[in-house]
């Protein structure tokens, strides 16, 4: 039950949830903005239309969208959003959830790669470049607080914090959300490390890869990537703000309050990023790895910080 309303509060939710970021951004540039309901339009505008495929692509093509929706879904359910005591809790581990991210990256880079597009390509090996550096510092972040929870279980180390607050001011943690929290806005595609609002050739990473999706298929992609934010940003907010959460008693007001929680917290974390990107610059290209070896260096320090705390 609980893993069904974590999938259907994504679902509806993550377009919502792009809506909001691309109309608080509107606002502070001193635009009216299309809407919070935006996206839902343009993904049913998208759904009707008739899908298209270019010549020479094969299987590869038409997978790559129906993993990426299938991996934040199954994402979606196995993360600890709402509560910690959901059926797939027992297999929500840290390197599970992190291998469904990266399946979903890696198909949708292959499926660029299937076009045989000169974009296709270079959207591709950018892609596979910022994953080599993002999914690694997603494992050491969360790892260094596993140390305390003694597992690797995401449930089980969301108990953990929320049992003891105050572990969340210890430099253990704040080292290891700066390091989630960059990442998170690598693996999202977003500013400083992406704009997904551009399509120069020259800056553009995601943006390449589907240039040549069309109809139902760009539609699933853009579902996707807005589910992935939204799942990655309620995994920041249970690991380092579980307030709210049922650790313990998951009756229905529980999962309510929980759910409501939830929302105000990715609510919360999406506008400070919608606005972070209107006072921010997107990086050059080379400087991108620079970054995440930043972040990467930040979640190592939190793991020995965790050791030697212990």
């Amino acid at each position: 039950m609980t893993a069904l309303i974590q999938v259907i509060l994504v679902v509806a939710g993550a377009p919502l949830l792009a809506g909001m970021m691309r109309q608080i951004r509107a606002r502070l540039e001193g635009r009216a903005g299309a809407g919070v309901l935006q996206p839902w339009r343009d993904l049913r505008k998208l759904a009707r239309k008739q899908p298209i495929a270019p010549d020479g692509t094969g299987w590869v093509f038409r997978l790559a969208p129906l993993l990426l929706a299938g991996t934040a879904l199954v994402a979606a359910a196995a993360v600890p959003l709402v509560a910690t005591d959901a059926p797939l809790d027992g297999v929500s581990d840290l390197f599970a959830v992190v291998a469904l991210l990266a399946l979903g990256s890696v198909a949708l880079a292959l499926g660029g790669l299937d076009t045989g597009t000169a974009f296709g390509g270079m959207g591709a090996s950018r892609e596979v470049t910022i994953l080599a550096l993002v999914e690694p510092t997603i494992l050491v972040s969360v790892f260094a607080l596993s140390v305390r929870a003694g597992s690797t279980n995401l449930a089980a180390i969301v108990t953990s914090m929320a049992e003891n607050p105050w572990a969340m001011l210890s430099p253990v943690s704040l080292l290891a959300a700066a390091a989630l929290a960059i990442v998170t806005i690598a693996e999202t595609g977003r500013i400083p490390v992406d704009n997904p609002s551009t399509h120069l050739e020259l800056t553009m990473i995601h943006e390449a890869m589907v240039l040549e999706y069309a109809g139902p298929e760009l539609a699933l992609i853009e579902w996707a990537s807005a589910a992935r934010l939204s799942v990655l940003l309620g995994l920041l907010a249970s690991l380092f703000a579980p307030w709210g959460i049922a650790t313990a008693d998951v009756g229905p007001l529980a999962l309510l309050v929980a759910c409501l929680v939830l929302v105000v917290k990715v609510a919360a974390l999406g506008a400070l990023l919608a606005a972070g990107e209107v006072f921010m610059a997107k990086l050059r290209l080379f400087r991108v790895p620079e970054l995440l070896a930043g972040s990467f260096l930040m979640a190592l320090l939190a793991v020995a910080a965790s050791f030697f705390l212990a």
